[in-house]
Formats: structure tokens, C-alpha cells, sequence
């Protein structure tokens, strides 16, 4: 039968890899050379058996051990990179019958959002589950994270936008979620939302079938 064949999910890794991922779930990855246009395939991650959705790379100071690439597919089903000359898998999390349709990774956690409106936060060095929120009515489409401050904006098919402040306490290295914001944008299915700057003071946002932003 016909199948077709596209590229979703895209990631700047290890400092010169550009990581992309495909519908028949492998993840390419293109060394790209300080100098000059020789940008070769160095490498194809053959751990999901799903369409990948997304991916991210670390955007603050992964404690050692912890990953600094994450993968996510239709499934749901995540995998923990570690990049490098090679890149090695560190970890999976498995899928719980829901896809991932959007991930990031800042200071060792992953924050992922799913299609039934859950975003779930996992540490990327054990893959252990440490806080879940029922975050919107609909399928999140997209997720962002401004790297200096641990915002996290959250977009959903319900027309809202949230967004949220992640911490880590450093008594009991508890991860805290706290709500901060929500914007509905009327009769709007959101299907992008970005931050504008690093400490996320502005964001952006666009719906399906909208022509502007």
C-alpha cells in the first residue's frame, strides 16, 4: 500500500547535529561542519517503531547522567538521547495510548504534552514520572520553554493558552508546576505558540486555518 513519507520534529544537538525526525519513526541525524557546505548523514536513531512528533535538545544544565536529546512519536512513547560522535539511548519511556505531540527539555526534565490535554513532567536522566497536569480540553499543539526563567507555554485545540512556571525545590529536589496565565483566543484552534525572548516575557500564537499571528 501507498505510504507517505515526511520529515516532523527538528533539533540542534550536541552542538553540530541537526536532528530530524520521520513518519516511518527513525531519526536522522546530519553532522553539520563548522565550514563550508559538506553536511553529511552521520547517523540514523532506529528506537521508535511510531511516527515521530517532535523532538527537543537541553536548553539549561542537564545534571550529569541526564540526557540532552528527547524523542517523542505518535504513540506516545518517548527515548532519552545522549549526543555525541555517537549518540546513545539512555532511556525509554514507554507510551500510555495517547501521542506526544510536543516536547521540551530544559535543566534535566522533560515536560511533554499529549493529545488527550495532559502535560506530564519526567526526569530525563531516570525517566521517572514527577508531576502531571490536566492542562487543556483538547489536543496540545505545541509546547515552548524560555530557557532563563522555566516558563513553559502550552497551546491546545480548546482555543486557550497557558502558561506555566516550572522549579525545582532545593530542599526535597521536588519539581513545582505552577499556573501563571491563560488567554483564551475565541473560537480559535491553536496550533502554534512560541515565546518571543529567552525569559518569556511575550509569546505569540496562531491557529488552524488563520493567516496570522
Amino acid at each position: 500500500p501507498a505510504h507517505s513519507v515526511f520529515a516532523r520534529g527538528i533539533a540542534a544537538a550536541g552542538g553540530r547535529f541537526i536532528c530530524v525526525g520521520t513518519s516511518f519513526g527513525a531519526v536522522l541525524v546530519f553532522d553539520i561542519p563548522p565550514k563550508g557546505t559538506n553536511v553529511t548523514l552521520s547517523e540514523v536513531l532506529e528506537q521508535h517503531r511510531d511516527p515521530i512528533t517532535d523532538m527537543a535538545a537541553e536548553q539549561g544544565q542537564a545534571q550529569d547522567g541526564a540526557g540532552d536529546l528527547v524523542t517523542a512519536d505518535d504513540s506516545g512513547t518517548l527515548c532519552l538521547w545522549s549526543t555525541g560522535e555517537e549518540f546513545t539511548l539512555l532511556g525509554k519511556i514507554p507510551g500510555a495510548g495517547c501521542s506526544c505531540s510536543s516536547v521540551t527539555l530544559w535543566n534535566g526534565l522533560v515536560a511533554a504534552g499529549y493529545g488527550n490535554g495532559q502535560i506530564r513532567l519526567w526526569e530525563a536522566g531516570s525517566g521517572q514520572i514527577r508531576a502531571q497536569v490536566s492542562a487543556h480540553a483538547r489536543w496540545i499543539s505545541a509546547l515552548d520553554l524560555a530557557p532563563l526563567t522555566g516558563k513553559l507555554l502550552s497551546g491546545a485545540e480548546d482555543s486557550f493558552v497557558h502558561v506555566w512556571k516550572l522549579s525545582r525545590n532545593p530542599d526535597t529536589d521536588d519539581i513545582e508546576i505552577q499556573h501563571c496565565h491563560a488567554e483564551c483566543v475565541t473560537d480559535t484552534q491553536v496550533c502554534g505558540a512560541r515565546f518571543c525572548d529567552p525569559a518569556g516575557d511575550t509569546f505569540a500564537v496562531t491557529g488552524y486555518d488563520l493567516s496570522e499571528i
